[in-house]
Formats: structure tokens, C-alpha cells, sequence
């Protein structure tokens, strides 16, 4: 309980995120591998429109607690329900661009809104 009362916002958010995340049955972020074929949860921080090669290209970040990644959906301008503060679960073959690991295109399932905090 003292834990919990020193621990920031952030962490708090962070530890939940990873419970939420193991319950679902999905691989934490940061133990995903090039190639690998994975489904995650997390909360989206951030979605932007970001064209690639001139195709447009909707851009998200999802962040677990242990981890962040971007899910994109080539083709796309927008989706609906895919906005920031939205909990998702997404799955695909995760790939490394930049440093930093990517899902195209993927399945995914929005989470019940009244679930995120």
C-alpha cells in the first residue's frame, strides 16, 4: 500500500496498463520481436495522419506500460473509434522501421468505452 501511495500517476497508469494486458492474454510490448507475430493491448497516445511514399497513412502509438509501438493502417485517413485515450487490442507480425516496432495494418478490436481511466 505505501508502494502505491509513493508511486507517480504515470506508474500507477503503467502497472494497470500491464495487468490489463496480462488478463487479456497478450504479450507485453517490450517483448516483442522483429517478425514475430503478436497481439497486444495498450492505450492509444497519440493517432496522426502520415502520409507514406504519397499513400496516406493512419498513424497511432500504443502504449502498454511496458512498452510503445505503431500500429498503421495504409490507405487510411481516419477510423472510427481510433482517437487518443482509446484502449485496443491489436494483432499482426510486428516489424522494425527506424528503430522502432511497427504493426501494419492490423486485426484489431476496440475495448468497451468506460473502460479507460
Amino acid at each position: 500500500m505505501i508502494e502505491r501511495l509513493s508511486s507517480s500517476q504515470e506508474e500507477l497508469h503503467s502497472a494497470e496498463l500491464q495487468e490489463d494486458a496480462e488478463a487479456a492474454g497478450c504479450t507485453r510490448i517490450c517483448d516483442c520481436d522483429d517478425r514475430q507475430i503478436v497481439k497486444v493491448t495498450g492505450t492509444l497516445r497519440t493517432v496522426t495522419l502520415r502520409p507514406r511514399a504519397g499513400v496516406p497513412a493512419l498513424e497511432a502509438e500504443l502504449f502498454d506500460g511496458s512498452g510503445a509501438l505503431d500500429v498503421v493502417w495504409l490507405g487510411r485517413r481516419s477510423i472510427v473509434g481510433i482517437e487518443p485515450g482509446r484502449r485496443m487490442i491489436a494483432s499482426g507480425r510486428i516489424s522494425l522501421s527506424h528503430g522502432r516496432r511497427v504493426l501494419f495494418n492490423p486485426k484489431y478490436e476496440l475495448r468497451p468505452l468506460g473502460q479507460e481511466q
